[in-house]
């Protein structure tokens, strides 16, 4: 856009409006489902619709670096049993505003997937809806949950995000970056190594190529949130009463599985139920063919026996 000269010879600009909200990748929000969260930050959403009218709604929470796009697989298989499916990329995510991988807040995540939800509700009242969360997704899932004791009628949880892994989380490393928060909140720790989120080459080669995943480190000031998040899990999963399906590999290099059998021993829900592979890595889902068409199956017959059992509650 041309820029004039006012008489006082500073260029005066448009109103802000005139010039559209673009995504990182500089794509206009108008021309992309989106939400604005509470701090005015326009999120990427997507959504995946039934051909039938839907008999419930599933929110798809993704893990951290990645985006809602890569749970297509997972979304449509949903769709084809009449749910209907939605995600949004969080902030600091794939297609949404917020600097990469950099959160005020875990709860930010919480708030705008609680806000996302009730959106959806409000279109579709009286559907049962269920949470889908991986890794991070899982606790910010969980912590969903534990805000909504009576608003789901089941969760998912692929590979999620419970306990630090110890190699992480020793005494004197929790303590060097809360230090390190203090003074270099920026500083970049490692970064995700793609091998160890699956076995499947394929999957680990489009993970790497894929331009909407971070591929930097992360930052000290993100990982206090994530620690921070796995302290508010702590105190929530006494509280869980949903019914629960919880995948996890055994090998899971970066989600502990020993989150996943604390979850099991703790929350408090009469129906929970855990699903070990043996020898597969983190993202079930994107996992060798055998490993993920058995995710899928797992999840599909647990979410339409729980649709199931949650219309007939609501009929009778």
């Amino acid at each position: 856009m041309e820029q004039k000269k006012s008489s006082l010879g500073h260029s005066s600009r448009m109103p802000e409006e005139s010039s559209p909200r673009k995504t990182p990748q500089n794509v206009p929000y108008r021309d992309l489902p989106h939400l604005v969260n509470a701090d005015g930050q326009y999120l990427f959403c997507r959504y995946w619709k039934p051909s039938t009218p839907p008999r419930g709604l599933v929110f798809v929470a993704h893990g951290a670096g990645e985006h809602c796009c890569r749970y297509d697989d997972l979304a449509q298989m949903l769709t084809g049993i009449n749910f209907f499916v939605f995600a949004h990329d969080h902030v600091g995510h794939g297609q949404s505003e917020g600097d990469r991988m950099v959160v005020s807040d875990f709860h930010v995540f919480v708030r705008d997937s609680l806000q996302h939800i009730d959106l959806m509700k409000k279109d579709h009242p009286g559907l049962p809806v269920f949470l889908l969360g991986h890794s991070m997704g899982g606790a910010i899932s969980i912590l969903t949950a534990f805000e909504r004791p009576n608003d789901f009628s089941g969760m998912v949880l692929i590979s999620p995000l419970v306990v630090a892994s110890p190699d992480v989380a020793t005494p004197i490393k929790v303590f060097a970056a809360k230090i390190l928060n203090l003074v270099l909140p920026n500083l970049s720790l490692g970064s995700i190594d793609p091998n160890v989120i699956s076995r499947n080459k394929k999957e680990v080669d489009s993970y790497t190529t894929d331009p909407l995943i971070y591929h930097g480190g992360m930052k000290v000031s993100f990982v206090i949130q994530l620690l921070n998040a796995i302290a508010k899990i702590e105190r929530a999963l006494p509280k869980l009463t949903l019914p629960l399906l919880v995948l996890h590999g055994s090998p899971d290099k970066l989600c502990d599985i020993k989150g996943s059998y604390l979850l099991m021993d703790t929350a408090p829900s009469q129906d929970k139920t855990l699903k070990v592979y043996d020898e597969a890595y983190h993202a079930l889902h994107k996992e060798l063919p055998e490993v993920t068409a058995s995710v899928l199956k797992e999840i599909q017959s647990w979410i339409s026996q729980k649709l199931s059992a949650a219309e007939e509650a609501r009929h009778s």
